[in-house]
């Protein structure tokens, strides 16, 4: 692992833990959106066109003469959006988005003037390995994000130090609600992949953490039985969703068939707020006014020149966004590789396959 790409890739600031980050009532009301609204779709089924996109999104590459497919990432993790675009979907939950508390800590992490709520999302599980090596969540710059650029090529320019120019300011609030007795924790390399981690353990029931996330390598820890962690029949359609006989239980669906009961015991649900930050008012003019962005052109030559410069000889392919090959290459010069060392606690990913 280039020394010099690690050192990029650290937080403005350590994590800061929260605890009681929602009201009994907020918790409520967010669990009886997750009910009525669902099912929802895997995590892995909403935002990746290829294996190769969610390799060059996590950390490492495979090894040489293996062909990625989707089959190997495939863990019982489901994902869905209380508030998108800077607006909450749902009127019951505005008090959630649009938290006060939330917004004093975002510009307190960062020393900032504004902040504002930019999306909530949660994830939903049972029992699940994290075959995640660790990763970052999708980066945002100027003028590219999530509206018009796949996770993938948002988090390689993050890994090569070259946008740094252009990096939106964000923070989050992730909380998690987990009760469950085996595993469910959070990893996290503040100071860089090639340094000691550190974990949150589980059991977590509304505990919080205020993070720049998509600065920071970090890892959902595996939970539950180790025998219910991958459903019979789970595939890229398979959804979450409330199970109509228990009042307080879930169940994951295949093809309309039911694959797994899980109880609410071993439900870990997870919920993610985002803001975007600035440091003042000067930063917020340039952001909103769009004066200093980044096109998809700028992006692609800049990588291109780094390369050659780098040394590599290549062809520039037609669709840079979605060609594998392309993806490949990049992913090999400016992947870091996984994180050198894990938790006794909560060991990598080759590691839990292993005892599985």
């Amino acid at each position: 692992m280039p020394t010099d790409l690690a050192s990029v890739i650290r937080p403005v600031s350590e994590p800061r833990v929260v605890d009681g980050a929602y009201s009994d009532d907020q918790h409520a009301r967010m669990i009886d959106v997750v009910r009525r609204e669902g099912p929802w779709q895997l995590i892995l089924a909403q935002h990746f066109a290829s294996a190769e996109e969610v390799i060059a999104t996590m950390s490492g590459a495979m090894p040489e003469g293996v062909t990625p497919t989707f089959d190997m990432f495939l863990t019982p993790t489901f994902r869905g959006y209380f508030a998108k675009y800077g607006t909450c979907l749902y009127p019951e939950l505005e008090d959630c988005f649009h938290n006060s508390d939330f917004l004093a800590r975002a510009r307190s992490y960062w020393n900032a003037d504004y902040a504002r709520p930019d999306n909530m999302l949660f994830n939903i599980q049972g029992p699940a390995h994290s075959y995640d090596p660790a990763h970052l969540d999708a980066t945002q710059f100027r003028g590219i994000d999530q509206k018009n650029t796949p996770i993938w090529l948002m988090n390689t320019m993050t890994k090569s130090g070259l946008f740094q120019h252009w990096l939106m300011k964000k923070a989050q609030v992730i909380a998690w609600f987990y009760k469950g007795t085996i595993g469910g924790g959070f990893t996290y390399w503040p100071q860089g992949p090639l340094a000691e981690p550190k974990r949150l353990a589980a059991p977590m029931w509304n505990r919080a953490v205020v993070v720049q996330n998509e600065m920071m390598y970090h890892r959902g820890e595996a939970n539950g039985p180790i025998d219910q962690r991958l459903p019979k029949g789970l595939a890229f359609e398979s959804l979450f969703e409330a199970d109509p006989a228990v009042a307080d239980g879930w169940q994951i669906t295949t093809a309309g068939d039911v694959i797994q009961k899980i109880p609410a015991s071993e439900m870990r649900f997870l919920v993610h707020w985002g803001a975007e930050v600035y440091s003042d008012f000067d930063e917020l003019k340039m952001v909103m006014e769009h004066s200093d962005d980044l096109t998809h052109d700028q992006v692609f030559d800049m990588f291109i020149a780094d390369m050659r410069a780098r040394g590599h000889s290549f062809e520039v392919p037609t669709d840079p966004l979605r060609d594998r090959d392309f993806i490949k290459l990049l992913t090999g010069i400016y992947d870091l590789g996984t994180p050198r060392i894990y938790p006794a606690e909560a060991p990598g990913p080759h590691q839990e396959q292993l005892a599985a």
